[in-house]
């Protein structure tokens, strides 16, 4: 149903999808431009990945609905809290042992297009777990309206970033910051070569 309001009544479809390896620990991190987000980048990573889920912290607020908690949770959502939610944390790092995640790194949504900075908490994550990341930039579905027909949209899959030099260096504030930048540099690499990087937020 998700993939035929997507890419049939609209036309979202995907490049370099070939980037994501079948197994093992993958992290998807993507700029945030809308709430649609949650629900299509599952739907693309499962038509190429049958049998696997993406899983995706999304704030609490999403579930308060039993309809929505429904549609969100069988897309492999789960609820986190505003403030720093420990459990989430734990459960990110468990889960990229072997499964397939997706955060938003700028932890806020730009709606005018526009890249944010990077948490460093996502660079702790990443220092920690050391799973295969893949920059992911999403273009033009800040612009969907609900229902419609015939909008466009894009996401755009890296290949995966090498973090060796930086796993060398001391856990600490610093090494996370460098590594949630790379991560930054290279979704607005994608989004410039889409003609779509808008500046900083």
């Amino acid at each position: 149903m998700v993939g035929l309001y997507a890419s049939t009544l609209n036309n979202f479809h995907a490049k370099g999808i070939e980037h994501i390896p079948d197994n093992g620990g993958v992290l998807l991190t993507s700029n945030h431009i809308s709430a649609y987000e949650t629900i299509f980048l599952p739907s693309i990573v499962v038509r190429r990945h049958p049998m696997q889920m993406l899983w995706a912290p999304a704030k609490e607020e999403l579930f308060a609905k039993p309809i929505q908690r429904f549609i969100y949770s069988s897309w492999g959502a789960f609820a986190v809290k505003r403030k720093r939610d420990m459990k989430a944390n734990r459960t990110i790092n468990d889960l990229l042992l072997d499964q397939k995640v997706m955060l938003f790194p700028e932890g806020t949504r730009h709606k005018d297009g526009r890249l944010g900075g990077g948490n460093r908490g996502v660079g702790k994550i990443i220092y920690d777990t050391k799973p295969t990341v893949i920059p992911t930039a999403l273009v033009g579905l800040n612009r969907w309206k609900f229902p419609g027909f015939g909008q466009t949209g894009i996401v755009r899959f890296g290949a995966p970033l090498d973090f060796s030099d930086l796993y060398q260096r001391e856990d600490c504030k610093e090494t996370h910051i460098l590594i949630v930048e790379r991560v930054m540099e290279a979704i607005a690499r994608l989004l410039k070569e889409e003609g779509a990087y808008c500046g900083e937020a």
